[in-house]
């Protein structure tokens, strides 16, 4: 089995990225890398219901997850302008990062892609300080009890 065959594997370097938030900016995962942990959560679509939902989650206990030790990076394959729109609309203050092109790139590469929907799955992944992968859920609907298991592992990691 080859290193690409075998997967991300807990303890492996988190495959660094660029990515446009809804700003326009760019946001890169190593620039955190000494300073801060950083919880990396993909959702399939911004304006759905469930993700709507999941984001506001997020937003209203934001201060619990980004602190001078941590970060939250939400990332979707939405164009950048969906995603100014939906955080517009719903006072998402966190970044919001682009995956839209290369479509799906950097999902991908998390293993988190899916073909079918062309979007990512629901999955969450922390990254330590040292940028390497220390947690993951796939496929987990956002439930308080996800995002207090999200604040523990950060909580670790900071």
């Amino acid at each position: 089995m080859t290193e690409a065959e075998r997967g991300l594997l807990l303890g492996d370097p988190a495959p660094d990225f660029t990515l446009r938030d809804q700003f326009g900016q760019d946001v890169t995962l190593s620039s955190f890398r000494g300073r801060k942990a950083v919880a990396i959560l993909f959702y399939p679509y911004a304006f759905s219901g469930v993700c709507t939902g999941e984001m506001a989650g997020i937003r209203q206990r934001l201060d619990e997850f980004v602190t001078f030790d941590t970060e939250v990076l939400a990332i979707s394959c939405d164009p950048m302008f969906a995603l100014r729109a939906f955080a517009d609309a719903d006072g998402l203050n966190f970044p919001l990062l682009s995956d839209f092109w290369p479509h799906g790139e950097v999902s991908r590469a998390y293993d988190v892609f899916d073909e079918r929907t062309g979007a990512p799955r629901r999955s969450s992944y922390i990254v330590d300080k040292d940028g390497l992968l220390r947690w993951a859920v796939h496929n987990a609907m956002p439930e308080g009890r996800d995002l207090d298991e999200h604040l523990r592992q950060l909580a670790a990691l900071a």
